[in-house]
Formats: C-alpha cells, structure tokens, sequence
C-alpha cells in the first residue's frame, strides 16, 4: 500500500453537544433522605460532514427516582469530530460504532458526574462499556429481523 492509501484516523475535534439538565422536584427533593434509582440510557450516531470526516455523537441520559418522583435528569451529547480516510467500507461503520464512541466515552463520564455534582447531588460514576459488545448484539438483532427469526430471551 502506498502512503495516500494507507489508512488514516485522527481526532479532529471533541465537544460537548448538548447538556440538559433538570431537577423539577427542587427543592424539596434535597430534603428526602431515600437513595433514588439511577436508569442509565447510551445512544450513538454518526454523520458524514464530507470527504472522509464524520461526526459521532453519544449521548448519556441518566434519570434518577425515588418512587414517582424525578429526582434528576442529565443528557450529555459528546461529540467528536474524526477524519477517517481510506478505510474498507465493510470496517467504517464499525469503527465509527466502536472507536469512536470509546474516545466519547471518558468525556461524557466525566460531564454527566460533574453536572450531576454541580446540582447538588452525589456524582454518578458512570461504569465502563463495552461499544464492540454493543455493536455486535445490534448486528445480531439486525440480522435476525432481517431472516425473520424470533430472539429467543
């Protein structure tokens, strides 16, 4: 392979996207001492901006309850902006599913704790994930649909 056909992959730009948060029970939600279950949603997209740079955004929601109430509400959309050239077509979705969102990770770790922390409540420590696991399951489920098979659970 010749150096313009070597493969190339470089972190161009990493952001945050979008940041929400809510505590719609404030605040009188400082005052229960009950501690409230954490649900913890992942989601991951990827974009063509042009001639071989691609943007991938994951996106965190974390809600916390006690009962019916909301205790709080965090999205966090990272994104990064990545130039990846000459790259097979069967390996760029992939990369973009796993590589990407593995570089995302820490970054959006770290804001959902910190603007979790900053709202008064005990940081959420978001615990490592496995985006090739992730990726493979979704292929899986695809190709079941697509043959028409029922997942067994």
């Amino acid at each position: 392979m010749s150096e313009a056909e070597q493969p190339v992959f470089s972190i161009e730009k990493i952001y945050v996207k979008d940041l929400s948060l809510e505590v719609p029970n404030a605040p009188q939600i400082f005052l229960e001492r009950e501690q409230p279950a954490v649900e913890i949603g992942l989601q991951s997209e990827a974009s063509g901006l042009g001639d071989g740079v691609f943007e991938v955004v994951l996106t965190v929601t974390v809600t916390a309850r006690q009962g019916e109430k909301t205790v709080f509400l965090v999205e966090a959309s990272q994104a990064g902006i990545f130039q990846i050239r000459n790259v097979p077509d069967g390996e760029l979705e992939p990369v973009m599913a796993i590589a990407c969102p593995n570089i995302l990770f820490p970054y959006v770790r770290e804001t959902v704790s910190d603007t979790v922390n900053r709202a008064g409540f005990q940081p959420v420590l978001l615990a490592p994930v496995n985006f090739e696991t992730i990726y493979r399951q979704r292929m899986e489920q695809q190709a079941q649909q697509q043959s028409g098979e029922i997942p067994i659970q």
